[in-house]
């Protein structure tokens, strides 16, 4: 798959309950079946779907992410579902392919494993320089401070979500 669908799949893994997770919808979409479709064959195979590899959102969360999707508002789509939607873990996304026999889906799970993968490595790397740059600093006192002030100040910007450009409905 082409570099754009990567990057399609990665703005589709969010931070919930402190876990990254995808969207049933977006999971529907990126397996080109429909959202009624994919949760039919999850709730045939329930025992492979334990609490860890997905679970309901809560009214509150469904809320905050329509919140900062404001295009799921205006495109009709998700908009007037009856049940609140289902994420699924790395671990859910996975377990996906076993109930989801196409070739699409196989293709589609492997290319949304890689996304987890470059992300956790991100992290870790992330992670891994910061203990870096701190041991370095602890060092070198005052000579290196404005050095280490300037590195530390780009990495608490990188952090920071990037604000989103054009027009913003409220």
């Amino acid at each position: 798959m082409n570099q754009h669908i990567a990057n399609t799949i990665e703005s589709k893994i969010y931070l919930i309950r402190g876990q990254r997770a995808m969207l049933d919808r977006d999971l529907a979409e990126l397996y080109c079946v429909t959202v009624k479709q994919l949760n039919q064959a999850v709730k045939r195979n329930t025992e492979r779907f334990p609490e860890d590899f997905m679970f309901s959102l809560t009214t509150e969360e469904t809320l905050s992410l329509r919140s900062q999707f404001v295009t799921l508002k205006n495109s009709g789509r998700g908009q007037h579902r009856k049940y609140l939607p289902y994420a699924f873990t790395e671990q859910g996304v996975a377990m996906l392919s076993g109930v989801l026999n196409s070739r699409l889906a196989v293709q589609v799970n492997i290319e949304i494993m890689r996304a987890f993968v470059k992300i956790r490595h991100m992290l870790s790397t992330h992670k891994d320089l910061w203990k870096k740059i701190q041991e370095i600093e602890s060092k070198y006192d005052h000579q290196f401070k404005a050095v280490f002030d300037a590195i530390e100040q780009i990495m608490i910007e990188e952090e920071k979500p990037k604000r989103r450009m054009g027009f913003h409905a409220d």
